[in-house]
């Protein structure tokens, strides 16, 4: 399926490209040449111009054109001296001359300009056409009053122009219609177009956004209009291959001779040419019906009085635009579908004389051609039923094509939820709600969007599925419904505390419409599912807002529905919640943006992974960044950087133990470098969501329903496995299997050193679209199945923002004499520029620090840090190992609101804490994004901190493992963020 889906994926996205440049020629500019007495006539139930405009709004067409009216001929000539016209009508008679003799002026001055005559009778048409030069007239119609006829004159004229080009270029459709009465002419084109304007209206895929509507209607047939067998013929001979269905009238002028039978001649012609082309003679002689038969073609009576219901059901029923009815050769009807994806149910189903009878004909191509599908139907018209095996081959063969171009059609697109049209096989992105998707969902609908605009990385890694999982976003306004119907916008205005704000979330009521749409949309979910916050400042550029909300994680597999339904909902509530929470608050203090007017969006997504005995999570998840704060060897920061693990992404965004490599040097590991290095940093634990055996309440309050497992109890399961290395005590070396006995060590080897899977290069191409279509360095992150039994591997796209890293480099410069008498030096730095107004300092005493007290210490942090930010002094925090890290053993697990005040962090790295910056931890984007500095310590090496002189300066304050000091003046610090170097000194 997925190699059919690529197969159309680049014929598809150059479809939609095209549609935007059909119809390139419009009628903006029409030109109305009359007599006062004629424009009286045509004005009498209302001006010209606004019957056009109606009829356009009325059909949900573009905009309308504008109408200027010349009075006689002279007026007319003049203006179209000074101003362009695209289109003009004109009536028989005008001041100084006839239509005939203003015609031909008009072509004198532009050649190309359609001329429009109409009339108000035939009479007065012919006898001014008789022995006269009509060269000028392109068209003669027939004013009966009936405004849709102004609307059909336009479009014709827009159909003609552009008929060449947009078919060359879209394969669009052909309908001719020939018919030498203007008094017909003017009745049934204006019938055609409104019928073919409303079929197509309503044969809109439902799954399809507005865009595709638009683009589609652009798409609809052209129809051609000839007034007798020459221009006919010419019209068949010039678009026979994109020809849709024929229209024409029995008696037509045949060189210049009105010949009875040149309509039959003409469709006679046709249908020994094309067998299967729906064709349709009108006459006003039922004497033509049986000439009909045996053209064959379907005859209507012009004078019937069940003519409109008639050309409708040709529309239906010839054309395409109604049902698909299958029948048994003798034309016994056995079933009807309505759309697409009703025909794919209906196929299996479906007997095989049925089925062979059908494609015999075409019918599957043409119903589908009628949907303005062409691609697809050009694909079915290509082949025969004898190419095929058995019918049940050919059955495959149709439903597996219809079915991949209805799962291409949604990819990139975010669709509206429809209780009842939706099917989650053929989901991508569907969204409950009108408003905005927040920033989290915005982002991950962007990346979509440019996997369908990026063909080529699907043709590049073929082998590999690469997409977003299944997502349901409920945009905004659902949390405006539900927050303002249970009167709940008071907590967001004070500070209550996390738990209290959590048990008003989950004691109120759901919104009706929205518990009814989660309700049917979990009706046919069955996988695991992924419940995340997008608020609408979520990943938003320079302020990311990234992990301060909450996400859940559901098995989703109880067999009770009324459980897995409150699961859902109280995720969802519970995401709601944390809007209001305290580290959200502390964050938006720091920035411009107030908190009371955030608002969340909630995605609801397939979780990615597989089932391994109790669990499930996948292979690989991880975090890539487009640009490197921290570069060593020969890498550059703009070639990028990856944290990946074994398991769940949670272990990666909080700081946890991660394998960090650059996408263009995968086999550069500093970390890695030697044995012990990889005994020591190899990841020993991961995150995974247990499916069998969980509480019915769930653990909603710790960890998302996610357990921290050892790697060492999941030996046996292919993903460890699969990335795994074995050591060998006896010989103190690493083996790069995990099929040796010994202790299993997670390298990545298998990736990174054998490419068993492409990921430096895939990540590399998809960090690099990323990049250029944001215009700024990204930031992705995603998850690897690779394990997956008779399936392509698969890479998930789950999340894409912006980075802050390219802001403008500020002249700072560090002397030497600076770091002379700095305090503090530090040759690896994030940030750049200079600040004067720090005179607090917070360190994490080393004698007294020990990883079993963190719990203690970010308690005495959160306390010192409230009473600054009250008296509103900005302070430096320094302590050992990774800040904002969940895992003990790394550094302190600090959360925003415990730090909010902050204006720098000193990371220091030892022998006992020697770990890799966690650039990827969600803590750390939201470091860049303030402007704090993040200035690395490097024990052993150039750089220093000045313990003596720290301790020596009397505590204000002093906890048992914090001390606080306060210098008298303020303290400098310069950052050069072109070095990544830094100086703290006194203020001498």
């Amino acid at each position: 399926m997925d190699s059919k889906i690529n197969k159309f994926a680049s014929e598809f996205n150059g479809r939609f490209k095209v549609f935007h440049e059909l119809m390139s020629v419009k009628v903006r500019e029409i030109m109305v040449v009359s007599s006062p007495y004629d424009a009286f006539i045509l004005e009498e139930d209302g001006s010209l111009a606004s019957r056009i405009i109606n009829e356009y709004s009325g059909l949900n067409l573009s905009i309308p054109p504008r109408v200027t009216r010349a009075s006689s001929a002279a007026e007319a000539l003049d203006l179209l001296k000074k101003k362009t016209f695209d289109l003009v009508i004109t009536m028989p008679h005008v001041a100084e001359m006839d239509a005939c003799s203003l015609g031909i002026e008009i072509k004198k001055i532009i050649p190309d300009l359609p001329v429009i005559l109409l009339g108000h009778n035939s009479k007065s048409i012919s006898q001014l056409l008789e022995n006269k030069d009509f060269s000028g007239i392109d068209k003669t119609f027939v004013w009966t009053g009936n405004s849709d006829l102004l609307l059909a004159i336009v479009k014709n004229a827009e159909d003609h122009i552009n008929a060449a080009r947009d078919t060359e270029r879209a394969m669009v459709r052909v309908l001719i219609l020939v018919e030498d009465s203007p008094v017909y002419r003017s009745s049934f084109l204006p019938l055609i177009y409104k019928e073919i304007v409303r079929q197509i209206q309503s044969l809109l895929e439902l799954g399809i956004n507005e865009e595709h509507r638009l683009l589609l209607m652009r798409a609809r047939p052209k129809i051609l209009l000839a007034e007798n067998y020459e221009q006919a013929m010419e019209l068949y001979k010039r678009f026979h291959p994109y020809l849709f269905g024929i229209i024409s009238d029995a008696r037509l002028p045949k060189n210049g001779v009105l010949n009875e039978n040149a309509g039959i001649d003409f469709l006679s012609y046709i249908r020994k040419e094309i067998f299967d082309l729906p064709l349709l003679l009108l006459s006003s002689e039922t004497c033509n019906r049986e000439k009909a038969e045996a053209v064959p073609a379907v005859f209507l009576d012009k004078n019937s009085a069940n003519f409109m219901r008639e050309l409708h059901d040709f529309f239906l029923n010839h054309l395409g635009f109604g049902d698909f009815v299958f029948r048994m050769p003798d034309g016994t009807e056995i079933d009807r579908c309505h759309n697409l994806k009703n025909l794919i149910e209906k196929l299996p189903d479906i007997p095989d004389e049925s089925l062979c009878w059908h494609s015999d004909r075409n019918h599957f191509s043409n119903w589908i051609m009628s949907r303005s599908e062409i691609a697809l139907a050009s694909e079915f018209r290509k082949v025969k039923t004898t190419d095929f095996n058995s019918p049940d081959e050919l059955r495959n063969y149709i439903i597996s094509n219809v079915r991949s171009l209805l799962i291409w059609l949604q990819k990139g697109e975010v669709v509206q939820f429809k209780i009842h049209h939706f099917d989650v096989e053929l989901m991508d992105f569907i969204k409950i709600g009108c408003g905005s998707l927040g920033g989290k969902a915005r982002g991950l609908a962007f990346m979509s969007a440019l996997l369908q605009e990026n063909p080529g990385i699907h043709e590049k890694y073929s082998d590999i599925n690469i997409t977003i999982p299944k997502t349901l976003a409920v945009t905004i306004d659902g949390f405006e419904d539900f927050v303002d119907t249970n009167n709940l916008r008071y907590l967001g205005e004070g500070d209550f505390p996390d738990k209290i704000i959590a048990e008003k979330f989950l004691q109120a009521q759901m919104p009706e419409y929205l518990f009814k749409d989660l309700e049917v949309f979990l009706s046919q979910v069955n996988f695991p599912l992924s419940i995340r916050s997008s608020s609408r400042l979520e990943d938003a550029h320079f302020q990311p807002y990234a992990g301060l909300y909450e996400t859940y994680m559901l098995p989703n597999n109880h067999p009770d529905f009324s459980i897995r339904l409150n699961h859902l909902v109280s995720a969802v509530k519970l995401v709601y919640a944390s809007t209001y929470y305290e580290g959200p608050r502390a964050f938006s203090k720091n920035t411009s943006n107030p908190h009371s007017e955030e608002s969340m969006g909630v995605i609801i997504q397939q979780m990615t992974g597989n089932r391994h005995g109790d669990y499930y999570y996948p292979d690989i998840s991880g975090v890539a960044q487009s640009y490197n704060f921290y570069p060593v060897s020969h890498m550059t920061h703009e070639e990028g950087i990856a944290h990946i693990a074994l398991g769940l992404g949670k272990i990666v965004v909080e700081g946890g133990r991660t394998l960090r490599f650059s996408p263009k040097y995968p086999n550069i590991l500093p970390q890695f470098s030697l044995i012990d290095d990889i005994l020591s940093n190899a990841q020993r634990k991961f995150y995974a969501l247990k499916i069998k055996g969980y509480p019915e309440s769930l653990h909603f309050q710790h960890n998302s329903n996610l357990e921290k497992r050892d790697i060492d109890d999941a030996e046996n399961e292919p993903p460890v496995q699969m990335l795994s290395s074995t050591y060998i005590p006896d010989e103190h070396r690493i083996r790069d299997s995990s099929y040796f006995s010994g202790p299993k060590i997670l390298t990545f080897a298998q990736v990174l050193k054998y490419k068993y899977f492409p990921l430096p290069e895939l990540l590399t191409d998809l960090l690099g679209i990323g990049r250029n279509a944001m215009g700024c360095p990204v930031e992705i992150e995603f998850a690897v199945n690779l394990s997956n039994k008779n399936k392509k591997k698969e890479f998930f796209f789950l999340q894409i923002r912006p980075m802050v890293a390219n802001q403008e480099q500020f002249d700072v410069q560090i002397y030497s004499q600076d770091i002379q008498k700095a305090f503090c030096y530090s040759t690896q730095t994030l940030g750049n520029g200079k600040k004067e107004n720090i005179t607090d300092i917070i360190y994490v005493k080393p004698d007294e620090f020990a990883p079993e007290s963190t719990t203690r210490i970010v308690e005495e942090i959160g306390s010192l840090n409230t009473k600054l930010l009250k008296d509103n002094r900005p302070y430096i925090l320094v302590g050992p190992g990774r800040w904002g890290t969940s895992d003990p053993w790394l550094g302190i697990p600090v959360q925003w609101h415990h730090i909010s005040g902050v204006e720098a962090i000193i990371e220091i790295r030892n022998e006992k804490f020697k770990v890799e910056p966690s650039q990827g931890s969600h803590f750390f984007q939201n470091i860049t994004s303030l402007g704090i500095f993040y200035i690395t310590i490097t024990e052993g090496s150039q750089d220093h901190l000045d313990w003596n002189w720290l301790n020596s300066i009397q505590a204000f304050e002093e906890t048992k493992y914090l001390r606080h000091i306060c210098i008298k003046k303020p303290i400098i610090i310069k950052v050069d963020g072109r070095t990544s170097k830094c100086v703290i000194m006194n203020n001498l």
